[in-house]
């Protein structure tokens, strides 16, 4: 069992229910967060589902220098800081160097240390200090027991609010892969697991001056991990994926997110043994 960790009033680990991570992957717009993040808390309150919303503020990785990253720091945090007043939603969103923390730290109720940046020890030491939630992002080129030297530094720097997320392993060119034991072998860090099914699913740089996905794969692969007894699911979500502006190929349409999660929420009960 993995300790359990509070994120205002949501509560991840020690075999809590399942807690979904979503929203879309980029901040579009004010008014395309808002209405995704509206969306997002009416799905989750009917199906009783503990919610974090996600959307960056900027996409520092992005395939090519002409993609799409977002509003940037300052107007995003504005926009996060939105959803969280009004809606009163706990809210995520990556940094990505150290002078990006103490602001985003005043509005961002999770740090998430996007997985190429996931072995970055003085980002990670910084990001501990900042006293908030640590999402880590398991790097596609770690095999999942190297997290535990990833969760031993945010520990050693004082902080043990960690939560552990698995995204798919490289697996030759433009394509990941997910080792299904790797949740129990991150689990028994006794830190909270979550899955990223969307990013699992994608295509790596496979459109050539963009990733590629297989979003049809999302609904089969995150069954199994919710199987496993994972405390979480991280899954981006649009409602056009097809005319997104970061990450289209592997965001599922927010319309059949409801009918997924029901499902989820159901092999979650099983797995955990436990009535919901």
């Amino acid at each position: 069992m993995t300790k359990e960790i509070s994120i205002g009033s949501i509560k991840i680990g020690a075999d809590r229910p399942l807690v979904l991570i979503a929203g879309p992957c980029v901040i579009e717009s004010e008014g395309a967060t808002l209405r995704h993040a509206e969306r997002l808390m009416t799905i989750c309150n009917g199906l009783s589902m503990p919610l974090i919303f996600k959307a960056s503020y900027d996409k520092a990785n992005r395939t090519s220098i002409g993609s799409f990253r977002g509003p940037g720091m300052k107007e995003g945090l504005k926009i996060l800081a939105k959803v969280k007043e009004s809606l009163g939603l706990p809210v995520l969103s990556d940094i990505h160097s150290i002078e990006q923390i103490t602001p985003a730290a005043e509005v961002l109720d999770v740090l998430q240390i996007p997985a190429f940046l996931c072995r970055q020890t003085d980002l990670l030491i910084a990001a501990a200090h900042s006293g908030r939630v640590i999402n880590v992002k398991k790097g596609q080129f770690l095999a999942p027991w190297d997290m535990k030297n990833v969760a031993g530094k945010l520990a050693a720097s004082g902080n043990e609010n960690i939560i552990l997320t698995e995204r798919g392993v490289s697996f030759g060119y433009n394509n990941l892969v997910v080792d299904m034991r790797s949740f129990p072998v991150m689990r028994a860090t006794g830190y909270p697991v979550v899955f990223d099914a969307t990013h699992s699913v994608q295509l790596p740089g496979g459109q050539g001056d963009s990733s590629g996905g297989q979003r049809e794969f999302v609904e089969y692969l995150s069954r199994a991990a919710v199987a496993t007894g994972i405390d979480g699911v991280f899954m981006e979500v649009h409602e056009d994926p097809d005319r997104a502006l970061c990450d289209g190929p592997n965001s599922i349409p927010l319309s059949e997110l409801a009918a997924l999660l029901k499902t989820l929420r159901a092999l979650d009960a099983v797995a955990k043994q436990v009535v919901q």
